[in-house]
Parts: C-alpha cells; structure tokens; sequence
C-alpha cells in the first residue's frame, strides 16, 4: 500500500475527498492555509491511523505550495484527487498563470488580442479548406480556444465574467434554442423543426 502523505484537493470542491482517500488518512492531518475552515473542522470527526512516520498527512488545494515542494522533495506520496484530471480546467488554470506571470499577457486587452483571435479563426478556416487533418484541425481549435480562454480570463480579472459563465452561456442558448436537447426525447430532429424552434427561441431572448 502507498504511504500516502500528501493529497491535493480539487480548490472547487475542497471538502469532496474520495473515500479511498479518507480511509487512509494519518494523523496527524495539517492543511495547507488556502484550505476553507469548514473542511478543517469536517477532518475532526474522521476517524484517522496514527503515521508511523510522524509526517501524517498534508492536505492542499495549492500543488505548488512550499510544504508541498518539502514533502515531494522527501519521496513522499502526492496523490490528486480524481477531479483534478480535468484537461478543460487545466486550460483555464494555464491561461490563468500566463495572465499572472507574463509580461507580455498582462499588457493585452480585449481590444490588442483582436488580431490575434482573426488570424487564429482565418487559419482554422484555412486548415479545413486545405482538406488537412484531424491533428491539424485538433491542433488550430486549440489555438481558437486559446484566444476564447484569454478574453474570458481579462473579463474576470474585472469581476465581469470567467470560462465557466462562457460555456454557462452556450449551454443557456441551446437551451432556449433547441429544447428538445434538454426534455429527455430521444431521436432524430428534423431541419423545419430545428429551425422553428430556434426562431421561436432568438425571439424570446
């Protein structure tokens, strides 16, 4: 069995540990200060084996935190749990470490990226026009997404909107727009149909 010392928990649920998790903890459990009060005091009511090495365990939401850096500089476990094997929240922290650390991100505005998101869209137009392939196409989405994760990510730091209020507002579109997507039928749609609704839905917004 992995002597497990350290686990990073996922910062939008921090007080979702899995239960694998919670039946190997040691004490004595110390977190990392990032951790909300209330999943300290929820630890005090979960039963615990005593470390036989003394470190205990170490909870965290901050891989990158300097106790975290200590224990993995030991050998010691670092284990995430499940919801951190997220790729879409991954851009979004990359993206947010980019603004935070680079010069030149920190200097761009809604405005300055323009160029960039018509050449990152004209190249996808291009790439599919050409007749390239998967990867390519794979790859220049990726270069789309970017610029929509770099204008998400400058809204936020105003308090306006994040990614997740973006994709909020696709999924509130489809919703308005093609209800059939959301009422549990099942089977083929057809194009009059699929147009009337989404007519129907535009006018009500």
């Amino acid at each position: 069995m992995i002597c497990m010392t350290v686990i990073v928990l996922d910062p939008r649920w921090p007080d979702q540990v899995p239960l694998g998790v919670v039946s190997q903890l040691e004490s004595p459990v110390e977190c990392t200060g990032e951790v909300p009060v209330s999943v300290r005091w929820a630890l005090q009511d979960v039963p615990t084996r005593v470390s036989l090495t003394g470190w205990g365990t170490l909870l965290t939401t901050d891989p990158r935190a300097p106790e975290v850096a200590q224990r993995r500089a030991r050998g010691e476990a670092i284990i995430e749990v499940p919801s951190l094997n997220d790729r879409v929240q991954e851009a979004v922290e990359t993206m947010r470490h980019a603004r935070d650390r680079g010069a030149w991100e920190i200097a761009q505005t809604h405005e300055s990226l323009l160029p960039y998101l018509r050449e990152e869209v004209g190249e996808f137009i291009e790439a599919v026009e050409r007749g390239l392939d998967d990867d390519q196409l794979c790859k220049e989405l990726g270069d789309v997404l970017l610029q929509v994760l770099f204008h998400a990510e400058i809204a936020s730091r105003r308090g306006a909107f994040a990614f997740g209020d973006v994709a909020e507002a696709f999924t509130n579109k489809m919703r308005s727009r093609s209800p059939y997507l959301f009422d549990g039928s099942t089977g083929i749609v057809d194009e009059e149909t699929q147009d009337r609704l989404w007519q129907e839905g535009k006018r009500k917004e």
